[in-house]
C-alpha cells in the first residue's frame, strides 16, 4: 500500500480580496484583521507557515470540510496578506506542523471518518502513513487538537 503523502494548502487567490476589505467589511461577515504579535502561534493555511510578528492576517470562518456528511465542518482560520499557495514537496511536512499537538482524520470516499489519531508534530509522518496504510482512508485533514482549527488537506501521492 502506497503511504506517500502531499499537504495540499488553500489558494491564495481565494482569499486575496479579503485585505481590501476594511475593518468595518470585515466585521460585517465575522472576520478580522490582526496584527501579529507572537512567533510561532498564528498558522496561515496557504503558506503553511508561521506568521512573523508584525505581519497582517486575516482571521475568519471557513468552511473546509465542504461535504454532505454528519462529518462537514467550518471553523475559523488565519491567512497571511500577501500569501503564496504553498505546494509542499511528497512526504514533506512543512515546520509549521513539528511545534503543535495535532489531532489527523482520516475520511473515506464517501466523506466519512475511518480513522483519527492525536500526536505531536514530531511524530505526524508516521501517524500519516498509519492512516494511510488503510485502503479506506482517502484523504486527510490535519487540525489543531487543542483548539480544534483546521490547518490543511493531506493526500495520497
Amino acid at each position: 500500500m502506497n503511504t506517500s503523502f502531499r499537504f495540499v494548502a488553500l489558494p491564495s487567490a481565494r482569499f486575496a480580496a479579503l485585505f481590501s476589505q476594511s475593518d468595518t467589511q470585515l466585521q460585517a461577515v465575522g472576520a478580522c484583521r490582526k496584527t501579529v504579535d507572537e512567533n510561532p502561534g498564528v498558522p496561515c493555511r496557504v503558506s503553511l507557515v508561521d506568521a512573523a510578528v508584525g505581519e497582517t492576517v486575516v482571521l475568519f470562518h471557513f468552511t473546509h470540510h465542504d461535504v454532505s456528511s454528519p462529518y462537514r465542518e467550518s471553523g475559523p482560520i488565519f491567512v497571511r496578506r500577501d500569501a503564496t499557495t504553498a505546494i509542499p514537496a511528497v512526504d514533506e511536512i512543512p515546520a509549521m506542523f513539528r511545534h503543535r499537538l495535532l489531532s489527523v482524520r482520516g475520511y473515506g470516499a464517501s466523506a466519512m471518518m475511518v480513522g483519527a489519531d492525536v500526536v505531536n508534530g514530531s511524530e505526524l509522518e508516521d501517524a500519516i502513513r498509519r492512516l494511510f496504510a488503510n485502503e479506506g482512508v482517502s484523504y486527510l485533514h490535519v487540525h489543531n487538537a487543542g483548539t480544534g482549527c483546521y490547518l490543511c488537506r493531506g493526500v495520497r501521492a
